[in-house]
């Protein structure tokens, strides 16, 4: 029997594009056959995610689906577009494909079969894919090696070189022109590779900012002087004034992006600060503690 799609995908019935896309990815991620060599299970689901998503991402095949269920899907229908997820694998450096219509026939009958009951004649000459990042790739610019569909070449696939833009965000697209599908008359389409920002453990970005966290010593926070933080672009000396409180913030002017790598579009890095407690300390520098909390009691007792 098969399973629900809604189910699949671990989404309602009322669930969004935004959210249909947000399951898809945990899943292909979770399930994909890289990450677990071998495993039948995990292929399988894989390729039900690949299929629900298939469905439920189509306006069209969607309705049919909530009107009739999987019997819209008998091998009687016609249907002119589709996405599924599918990784091409093998060189480490390629991460995920979602293709989107019917210039993927052939691979996508040979993960799901004929499920949807075949397709129409009409073909969108543009390609579209979408590849991963990490933060500091998106930020700094890099260039990404994708392995595609390629009919024309020796095992089907070709490799590209793709140069990532420094200052590239979520969500948008790289377009590299004639690189779709070939059309009867010859005429080639595009190549549309959507971007998508995975998170990093010590930056995060708004627009063209960046933020971050940095541990001082106790020490430093109540009488000022300098303390090194990380940036995307190297570690950095930065004043630290006197009294600096825990989850301040100390500024970084430029250190942030940099579209395409222009230092008079770059954003800034903001570091909240938290103080560093010493443990283990010894009996002498207990008692140094101790008389200066003396002295601090006896400040306030003055001020009140």
């Amino acid at each position: 029997m098969k399973k629900d799609y809604y189910e699949v995908l671990g989404v309602g019935r009322d669930a969004d594009a935004a959210k249909l896309k947000s399951a898809y990815r945990r899943l292909a991620k979770k399930y994909h056959p890289d990450a677990n060599p071998g495993n039948k299970d995990a292929e399988q689901k894989f390729k039900e995610a690949g299929e629900a998503y298939a469905v439920l991402s189509d306006p069209e095949k969607r309705k049919l689906y909530d009107a009739y269920g999987f019997a819209a899907f008998d091998g009687t229908g016609t249907y002119g577009r589709g996405n599924y997820g599918y990784d091409q694998g093998g060189d480490g450096v390629f991460r995920s494909f979602h293709f989107d219509g019917n210039d993927a026939e052939d691979l996508f009958r040979s993960m799901f079969g004929d499920v949807f009951g075949g397709f129409g004649a009409q073909r969108d000459p543009d390609l579209h894919a979408s590849l991963s990042i990490s933060l500091r790739e998106a930020c700094l610019g890099t260039d990404k090696q994708i392995r595609i569909q390629d009919e024309s070449k020796p095992g089907g696939s070709s490799v590209l070189q793709v140069k990532i833009p420094a200052g590239i965000d979520e969500g948008q697209t790289i377009r590299l022109r004639g690189r779709g599908r070939r059309q009867n008359g010859g005429r080639c389409g595009d190549l549309l590779i959507d971007i998508h920002v995975e998170p990093d453990e010590m930056f995060s970005r708004k627009g063209l900012d960046i933020y971050t966290t940095a541990k001082i010593p106790f020490t430093t926070a109540a009488l000022g002087g300098e303390a090194l933080f990380p940036t995307l672009y190297g570690n950095v000396m930065c004043r630290i004034p006197e009294g600096t409180q825990s989850g301040s913030r100390i500024r970084i002017r430029g250190k942030g992006i940099r579209k395409n790598g222009n230092n008079h579009t770059a954003g800034d890095e903001y570091v909240e600060i938290m103080i560093d407690v010493p443990r283990g300390l010894s009996a002498a520098e207990k008692r140094k503690l101790a008389e200066f909390d003396d002295l601090m009691a006896g400040r306030r007792k003055a001020a009140s």
